[in-house]
Order: C-alpha cells, then sequence, then structure tokens
C-alpha cells in the first residue's frame, strides 16, 4: 500500500508554480490575482479560505480577501461580485460555499464571469468540460486527476466507481475519469443514495472516489484487494481524546481499508492540499489567458 500524499504532490505543483511567477515578473508581465468572497464566520469556510489566501503568498499571487457579513443581500453581493468581474486586475474569482440560506447558490455561480470563474462552477465552464474543450474544471476533480498524474497511476480501460453525485465532486468526477486523456479512459458507475447494490459495485471497481460526506462510510467489506481508493470526504466528528474536541475523518474506514489498497488517500493531507493547488493552477490560466501571458 502506497499512500498518495497530498502534500507533497501539491507542493510540487506549488514550486512550478513559484517558478513561473519569478518569470512572469522578470518578464515584466502580471502576476495572478485571486479575489476570495467569504460571507459570514462559519469556522470551516474561513479555514478554507484561509488557506487558499496562504497559498497565493507562499507562490507569489496577488490576493484580496473580500469578507462579508452574513446578513448581506443577495443583490448587495451580486453588486460586489459584478465589481470583481469589472475590475482589470482581478484574474481569479471564488465565493465560498456554503452561503446564507437567504442566497441563491445558483444565482451567485452564474453571476461570476466564465472567464474568471477559477472554480469551474460556471454552466459555461461544465458545458466545456462535459463537450471535452478548454474549461476551467472543478478544483477538487482537478486536483484528483494532478495527484493520479503526479504518482504515475495510469487509469486507461480501469472502472472507477464515484461514490456522490454532487456538481462539486461527484459528476465532473466521473466526466473526467471517462474522458479520452490519462488520467481517465475509465468506465465509470456513479453510485448515489438510491443505488442498489452499492457494496457490490465498489468491490467490482479498481479505482473507488469516495465523495459523499459521510464519515467512515466506504468499509473493508466494500474494496477488492489492490484498488485505488481516493477520499474526498472530510467530517469533524466529536472526539473527546482530541484537544481540539474534535477528529477528522473521511468517508473511508482508513485503518481497515488501507491494507487492502495499492494506493490509498489520507484524510487529512489527501486531497485537501490538491483542491488549493489545482485552484492555484486555474488562476494562472486565467492571468495568461486575460492578459497574453502565454
Amino acid at each position: 500500500m502506497e499512500l498518495l500524499d497530498g502534500k507533497i504532490a501539491s507542493k510540487a505543483i506549488k514550486d512550478t508554480l513559484t517558478l513561473k511567477v519569478a518569470q512572469l515578473i522578470a518578464e515584466g508581465k502580471k502576476i495572478p490575482h485571486l479575489a476570495a468572497v467569504l460571507i459570514g464566520n462559519n469556522g470551516a469556510s474561513e479555514t478554507y479560505v484561509g488557506a487558499k489566501v496562504k497559498a497565493c503568498a507562499e507562490i507569489g499571487y496577488r490576493s484580496t480577501l473580500v469578507k462579508l457579513e452574513d446578513t448581506i443581500s443577495e443583490n448587495r453581493l451580486l453588486s460586489v461580485i459584478e465589481e470583481l468581474n469589472n475590475d482589470p486586475d482581478v484574474d481569479g474569482i471564488l465565493v465560498q460555499l456554503p452561503l446564507p440560506k437567504h442566497i441563491s447558490d445558483e444565482k451567485v455561480i452564474d453571476a461570476i464571469h466564465p472567464s474568471k470563474d477559477v472554480d469551474g462552477f460556471h454552466p459555461e465552464n461544465v458545458g466545456r468540460l462535459v463537450q471535452g474543450l478548454p474549461s476551467y474544471i472543478p478544483a477538487t476533480p482537478h486536483g484528483i486527476l494532478l495527484l493520479l498524474e503526479h504518482y504515475k497511476i495510469d487509469t486507461r480501460g480501469m472502472h472507477a466507481v464515484v461514490v456522490g453525485r454532487s456538481n462539486i465532486v461527484g459528476r465532473p468526477m466521473s466526466i473526467l475519469l471517462s474522458s479520452n486523456t490519462n488520467p481517465g479512459n475509465c468506465t465509470v458507475t456513479i453510485c448515489h443514495s438510491q443505488t442498489r447494490n452499492m457494496a457490490e459495485l465498489c468491490r467490482q471497481a479498481d479505482i473507488i472516489v469516495a465523495a459523499l460526506g459521510k464519515p467512515e462510510f466506504i468499509t473493508a467489506s466494500m474494496v477488492k484487494k489492490g484498488a485505488i481508493v481516493i477520499d474526498v470526504g472530510i467530517t469533524r466528528v466529536p472526539d473527546a481524546t482530541k484537544k481540539s474536541g474534535f477528529a477528522l475523518k473521511g468517508d473511508v474506514k482508513f485503518d481497515e481499508v488501507a491494507p487492502l489498497c495499492s494506493y490509498i488517500t489520507p484524510v487529512p493531507g489527501g486531497v485537501g492540499p490538491m483542491t488549493i493547488a489545482a485552484l492555484m493552477k486555474n488562476t494562472l490560466t486565467a492571468c495568461e489567458e486575460r492578459n497574453g501571458n502565454e
């Protein structure tokens, strides 16, 4: 069993991006600028956005953090996004989800200009992804592909089972794994809450991508020997033995599944760092495409 270490792989990507920024500076060209919008005081969201802002600083990007109260009106938030769309210095925009209940996720995602949609959620980018055209790929699925690529895992002809069908991870992951690329060229099955015989389907999988948000849902009885297991989930579970009062658990019961695997991602330290690395790559691409730095 080998760990797919997202910390190692993401560092390699960020090191490459750092060199690219140094080159842009040396050539007198614009460096990438990411604007992150954070609404309210959700602890997990603050942590995620903080990690993205920190990554920008490490690589040499500019970043702007727009913090807004959770009482902000939907119209006002849409106005803030429009201001960022119209700011020629901003290359990428992300609005951290989840949003307050009175604000429509769909309206906010649609409001971000596709050329600045580095999260890859805008319908135009999703449509281009489905058609196999150049697009901004959602950061978590993109990060998983980059992780498989870093470890030189050839996925051609494999049977991949994606557990979860969200627009953020499950659906785009299934499209990417079935695409005529490497990583890719898999036969893909999507499982969800209405799937019958899920355990049986998972046992057939060469690759399992667990992205359903239920801690330790995937157990040893669902995994065949030699499988590659990618754990996207990360949930805070109460744990009195921890100083924080909670432990972080993935969707996979790691201790019993890991011995069966050829490769497996840890939680934390697996997919999470790769999500940020992929977001950084998207932001560089946005900068290059908008400013003719290619």
